[in-house]
Order: C-alpha cells, then structure tokens, then sequence
C-alpha cells in the first residue's frame, strides 16, 4: 500500500471512530438502551457505573479522565451511585489519599442487564454479517485499541 493510500485509509478510520463515538453519545440511543435492559437510572449516572465495573477499582479522577467529564462533578455522580447500592467507595490500597469505587452486586446486576441489552439492540446489525467478519472485527478492534493505548502509555496521557 502505498503511504498516500495509508493516510487516506487512517482519515476514514479515525472519521469511523468519530462517528462511532457520536453515535454511542446520543442521549436517545442512552434512553433506548435504558429501556432496553428495564433500568430506571439517571442518563449522566450509567455511563460512569459501566465504567467503575469495567475498571474497577477506580479513583474518580481517572474515571472522569475516562469519561470526558470534570473530576468535581463525576465525583458528586459517584456519590449518587453509591447511595443508590449501586458502587461502594473505599481507600485505594495503592494510595491510602485515593478512595476507589467498585460495583455492587446490585450494580452488577444493572451492568450485566445493559450488557444483555446491548447485546440484544446490536442483535439486527451481526445478523447481516459472517462469523468471519465479526470476529475479524473484534481482533481488530481490540488489536487498535492496545495498540493506543501502549503507545500512550510512557507519557501517560491517552492523546493520539
């Protein structure tokens, strides 16, 4: 391939990721999704409870690095979710300054009914594809993933 092809080839891929992430961001498809799995909880709430149990345990700071959002703010949203059962809140053993949150079984119990929601709503667009081409996306996918995230890694501060 040649390097002209490579970066026309990066500018459609880095558009797909920009539009993939708009359209996970759009608060309709969060109602729908909410609906979906049979969960009554604030839109701004489960997008953090998905992110505490996928990362767990995690400091609030790097939960709102994660999440796009004001440290001040997540924090206030962490507090909700462990008033509603949902996230418990401890010390870091790392860093005893740090307190960490983890899910629940109440909350595993919300994350796993989105999961299978999720699965559900994603169900009518795999059906059109092979067994080759969803697998081959997900090895993809998760290869890129690492990849940035390796690369990020030394300077620490996820920016590609």
């Amino acid at each position: 391939m040649t390097t002209r092809r490579r970066l026309v080839a990066q500018r459609h891929l880095h558009g797909s990721v920009v539009d993939l992430v708009a359209l996970m961001n759009l608060p309709r498809r969060d109602d729908v999704l909410l609906r979906e799995a049979g969960v009554t909880l604030d839109r701004a709430l489960f997008p953090l409870l998905v992110g505490i149990e996928r990362f767990q345990p995690i400091g609030v700071v790097e939960l709102a690095d994660r999440a796009g959002r004001d440290h001040t703010t997540v924090s206030r949203q962490v507090a909700k979710l462990a008033e509603l059962g949902l996230v418990e809140r401890r010390p870091s053993a790392a860093d005893k300054r740090v307190r960490e949150a983890l899910i629940t079984p109440e909350g595993r119990r919300v994350t796993d009914a989105l999961d299978a929601a999720r699965h559900r709503l994603a169900g009518p667009v795999f059906a059109q594809w092979s067994d080759r081409d969803l697998l081959e996306l997900e090895r993809l996918m998760r290869r890129f993933v690492d990849d940035l995230r390796d690369l990020a890694a030394p300077e620490g501060d996820g920016e590609v």
